[in-house]
């Protein structure tokens, strides 16, 4: 029993790890959101995103989370007149960020959510190792 809930706290930090890796992404978009091109016409800050994939962990031998990639948001970069910007270019154009702050906070509070859910299981699953350490005395 205790090897399952072993598993069982293993699976859970793997998919908090996962959230974590999910929010710094999150952070690194918003902390970036209003950085432009250094010079005339470059191009600015790109969202990143980040994928996961299940992996085996053959020692537990069961399938658990991770980090697959994180990638970079290729979408179209909106523009905004602003010939007076450093990173302005000959039409007076500034290219902005691809990131929707809206967007980010949604995916944050979505990782959050899964962060607490496995918060919860973890917290549930010391609960009984306890419970049967204390029966064992």
């Amino acid at each position: 029993m205790a090897g399952d809930l072993n598993t069982t706290l293993e699976i859970s930090a793997s998919g908090m790890d996962a959230q974590t890796a999910r929010l710094r992404v999150i952070a690194q978009n918003i902390a970036n959101q209003n950085s432009t091109g250094a010079s005339p016409g470059a191009d600015p800050y790109r969202r990143k995103t980040i994928t996961f994939e299940s992996a085996l962990d053959r020692a537990a031998g069961v399938d658990t989370v991770r980090v697959k990639s994180i990638g970079v948001d290729t979408s179209d970069l909106p523009l905004r007149y602003d010939p007076s910007n450093p990173a302005a270019n000959a039409q007076g154009y500034v290219k902005l960020p691809n990131v929707n702050t809206f967007i980010e906070v949604m995916d944050m509070r979505e990782a959050e959510h899964a962060y607490s859910a496995n918060l919860a299981v973890m917290q549930a699953t010391r609960s009984m190792l306890n419970q049967t350490i204390g029966l064992l005395k």
